[in-house]
């Protein structure tokens, strides 16, 4: 599929694989694909980033790599490793017929065939369907010296294996990285791309996202849900609900055929919005249902 043409075009785009986004994360997924830079999204745990990568790799029909990012991760897992057993087996099976050109074997040792791609070095390869989407999901949980590597990653859009010599897309990946703001990342990585911040979206972006992604949910539920989730993010909460949350929990209460919320369906179903033992503890006794009838009192007559 060709890459949209406009504004409006890339949030019908999103819109249809469920991905409800307002004009201003809409322009900036625009520009990127338009300028061909980096896109560079922050924000609280939840609240879409990963997912729109998804979206876009699936409106654009491109394929999605995905590279998670956890502390430690180093230049050799994120872009390739030899596949070591196997060439100890092509050692020994080379010994055992004996008369093997040491040099003939080295080189073959050291060709694709025993090389694993990891998410950098697949996002450098030749795709007949165009360059991939790749999402560096979660930065900010390396390290600083793997943000210094992908500097030239993202600068030249290449990645150098000794054993072989540098790879360069043919096409530049559509780039997606995400942090979740645990830490600062450097500057120098930021100036390389376009930046924005995904922020909860209001109460009526929220109830369509609601819509699109459980459409089976009656309105005045749909409203209840999302009018509590947005008053419990006013609490004092270790981990505060995002939307995905939001979701998982109108699917629950579906499941459970609930048609209004209520404190004693609230109390039940908590580990759905909430994840620490500390904020569930919060919501307890009567504050469940004060936040409900605050929650409530903000609904506007149907």
């Amino acid at each position: 599929m060709t890459q949209p043409v406009s504004i409006d075009a890339v949030q019908q785009m999103l819109g249809r694989q469920g991905y409800v986004c307002g004009r201003a994360l809409a322009t900036v997924v625009f520009l990127s694909l338009k300028l061909g830079r980096p896109l560079f999204l922050e924000g609280e745990a939840g609240v879409g980033k990963t997912e729109i990568a998804k979206a876009l790799a699936s409106g654009l029909n491109r394929r999605l790599i995905r590279l998670q990012c956890y502390e430690g991760l180093d230049a050799p897992s994120a872009v390739y490793e030899w596949n070591f057993p196997a060439q100890m087996v092509a050692i020994r099976t080379a010994e055992a017929a004996g008369g093997a050109d040491r040099g003939a074997l080295q080189t073959e040792l050291f060709s694709d065939e025993y090389l694993i791609e990891r998410p950098l070095l697949q996002a450098m390869r030749p795709d007949e369907n165009g360059a991939p989407v790749l999402l560096i999901d979660e930065l900010d949980r390396t390290d600083e010296p793997f943000e210094a590597f992908l500097l030239e990653a993202l600068s030249d859009f290449q990645v150098t294996i000794p054993e072989l010599g540098t790879v360069a897309a043919p096409e530049p990946p559509i780039v997606i990285v995400t942090s979740n703001r645990t830490r600062e990342v450097h500057d120098a990585l930021k100036r390389r791309c376009l930046y924005h911040w995904v922020d909860y979206p209001d109460f009526e972006r929220e109830i369509e996202i609601l819509h699109a992604r459980a459409p089976e949910a009656a309105g005045g539920l749909s409203r209840e849900v999302v009018a509590f989730v947005q008053r419990l993010r006013t609490e004092d909460l270790f981990k505060k609900p995002g939307v995905a949350e939001t979701i998982d929990w109108a699917k629950c209460l579906l499941a459970l055929d609930v048609m209004n919320l209520s404190p004693e369906v609230i109390g039940d179903t908590l580990g759905a919005i909430l994840k620490y033992q500390d904020d569930i503890q919060k919501l307890q006794g009567s504050e469940a249902k004060r936040i409900l009838d605050e929650a409530k009192a903000t609904l506007e007559p149907v």
